[in-house]
């Protein structure tokens, strides 16, 4: 039941991710890449913050500060900055397509360093997942500008910052907590880039925001950073990096339901079809432990 529960949070995160996507496209009208940054996990740890302490979570011990400070500049502030980057070269349908390659660097990195074992099951659930992103985004992979190669090489650094963060703070999180966890190391990345985003100067155009703007800066604080990371860590807590992974699949076909809804943006039989193949392929890859864990029967059980 555990794993079952991780598996949704991660599914539920990435949603999250997804929809937070219309925020971010409506703000950067507005400030800088950096500044947008800064307000969404700047506003996630001011608001993970006081629910740490209420409810009296275990905060990661000393020796293990450096290492969720690291993970959280790698995750919280790199990972941003390459993503942000990016799409200033290629699209934003190539964009999501080279995240999408998160599930398989982490099945590569997690089975090269020891941390999960690689099983076909696995392989042809994030290969099916994949592609049904690519299926998606078909009729927005053609148009690309020259020298997208470059974006989805960031994109694609992004996704390895993810994959990273994703194998390396599994055992950090259960020895403290996902809140705890979460809050500490979103701190130590909204630091990097609020120091960035000042000596930029990227929080001048903020004296003329209006209420749109404030609430959708206070929507990817709330929802973009503060819930949507909360459930990762702890989707982390309970299963593979590789089960969570593959959830972002998810984020991409969100994303093109909320441009639908907000922007009127036309939907095609080729979405459809991709949302079934990555729910496919995320069942694929998350069921085959579940399944052998469901049957075991303990011996002192048996009649």
């Amino acid at each position: 039941m555990g794993e079952i529960l991780g598996v949704l949070a991660a599914v539920l995160s990435s949603a999250l991710g997804g929809s937070s996507i219309g925020a971010t496209r409506y703000l950067v009208t507005s400030i800088d890449p950096l500044a947008i940054g800064s307000f969404r996990f700047g506003v996630g740890f001011l608001l993970l913050l006081p629910l740490t302490w209420l409810r009296g979570d275990r905060w990661p011990v000393r020796g293990d500060w450096a290492a969720v400070i690291g993970l959280g500049i790698l995750f919280f502030a790199l990972f941003p900055i390459l993503f942000n980057a990016s799409l200033i070269f290629t699209t934003a349908a190539r964009g999501a397509l080279a995240l999408s390659t998160l599930p398989l660097l982490t099945l590569v990195i997690g089975a090269a360093l020891g941390s999960e074992a690689l099983t076909w099951r696995k392989s042809i659930g994030v290969v099916v997942a994949t592609s049904g992103v690519a299926v998606a985004l078909l009729t927005d992979l053609s148009s690309a500008p020259s020298g997208a190669w470059r974006g989805d090489l960031l994109m694609m650094a992004a996704a390895l910052c993810m994959a990273l963060y994703g194998i390396w703070s599994k055992p950090l999180i259960r020895r403290s907590s996902p809140i705890a966890f979460t809050t500490m190391s979103m701190a130590a990345g909204a630091a990097c880039l609020i120091l960035l985003s000042c000596f930029r100067g990227s929080f001048a155009p903020v004296a003329g925001f209006g209420a749109p703007q404030w609430l959708a800066a206070l929507y990817l604080g709330a929802f973009g950073a503060a819930l949507t990371f909360y459930l990762w860590a702890f989707a982390l807590e309970r299963t593979t990096p590789t089960r969570v992974a593959i959830s972002v699949t998810v984020n991409p076909i969100t994303a093109s339901l909320v441009g639908a809804w907000l922007l009127h943006e036309p939907l095609r039989w080729n979405l459809g079809v991709g949302i079934v193949a990555v729910f496919a392929g995320i069942w694929l890859a998350t069921t085959t432990g579940l399944h052998v864990r469901a049957t075991r029967i303990p011996a002192s059980s048996r009649p």
